[in-house]
């Protein structure tokens, strides 16, 4: 099955963690989550401790077949770091399977590439996807190409259905 990457960091929204890392493992996928480094204590938004497998000095776009970023105020604190960046932008210009809900498109604005793409994002963050060029939906999840996007907790079952879908591929 797929090898994805999962970007986080403290304060990440738990249930938009957890449930698709369920539902991507109960489908036989292989989940790496990637913090600053490997070992770190991840704590959500509601205090589910997470650890790093990896951090993100130590591993490379190619090594994984999808991304997945969770929201809360994780993305936010990712995007002011290049690296997490630069790896989100691999993904986006190689068009392979990549999975955002809620604040987690905050991070496609970092990387100059949403100009023309469909997606959607929790309520604050659409007005900042349309300046920065893409086609905005409110609705529970966009799919473009290899691209799928969500709003919140409550779309969780629309998106992990249609991210395992891509990975089916």
């Amino acid at each position: 099955m797929s090898k994805v990457a999962v970007i986080v960091t403290n304060d990440v929204e738990d249930i938009e963690y957890t449930s698709p890392v369920e539902a991507l493992k109960d489908a036989g996928h292989e989940v790496v989550t990637i913090e600053n480094q490997a070992g770190n204590q991840i704590i959500g938004k509601h205090g589910t401790e997470l650890t790093a497998d990896k951090g993100i000095g130590n591993v490379k776009p190619d090594e994984f077949d999808g991304l997945l970023i969770p929201g809360g105020f994780s993305p936010d604190q990712l995007r002011a770091d290049d690296r997490f960046v630069h790896f989100v932008k691999d993904f986006l210009i190689d068009d392979k399977p990549t999975f955002a809900i809620c604040h987690g498109p905050q991070l496609f604005i970092q990387t100059g590439l949403t100009a023309g793409r469909t997606m959607t994002a929790y309520l604050t963050v659409r007005p900042d996807l349309y300046y920065a060029g893409a086609r905005v939906k409110d609705q529970p999840v966009v799919v473009d190409r290899n691209l799928i996007t969500s709003r919140t907790p409550d779309d969780l079952d629309d998106f992990n259905g249609a991210m395992l879908d891509v990975l089916k591929k």
